[in-house]
């Protein structure tokens, strides 16, 4: 547990190391944190869902019909789909949620994703870490 306790507080450290005292998440940190990452993400840099998106819920959870997720799942990004970040955005109008834009490997359909849905599939990548305290952020503060 204290080991789980410490890689949290180097994760907070971090975090605060980018946006400072007023870690509150807001448009305006997002914004600072999409800078910082501008600047430290390198590519090529491959990511997957980190759960079910939220189109998804009702067939991953729900048990909705499974041949109508394949269906859906030819036109929508699924967490299970590997892509190919593109380029950081910043949050849509009113959000707080950098946007990834990126590319499906299977079939190069171009999707934007909110940043906080998404990690690395490679563990040891330097992107793993800086995308992963980002989502941590997201959804802590």
């Amino acid at each position: 547990m204290a080991a789980g306790i410490n890689k949290m507080d180097k994760q907070f450290k971090r975090i605060k190391g980018i946006l400072g005292k007023n870690c509150k998440r807001s448009s305006q940190n997002a914004i600072r944190y999409l800078t910082h990452l501008k600047k430290t993400v390198k590519t090529p840099c491959r990511l997957t869902g980190i759960e079910d998106f939220l189109w998804e819920e009702p067939y991953v959870i729900g048990g909705w019909d499974k041949r109508e997720y394949q269906e859906l799942k030819k036109n929508n990004p699924s967490f299970t789909d590997q892509f190919e970040l593109l380029e950081l955005l910043p949050p849509n109008s009113g959000d707080d949620d950098i946007i990834a834009k990126v590319k499906r490997i299977s079939d190069q359909k171009i999707f934007e994703i909110g940043l906080s849905w998404l990690e690395c599939t490679d563990f040891k990548h330097i992107n793993y870490q800086l995308i992963d305290d980002y989502a941590v952020w997201h959804a802590n503060y």
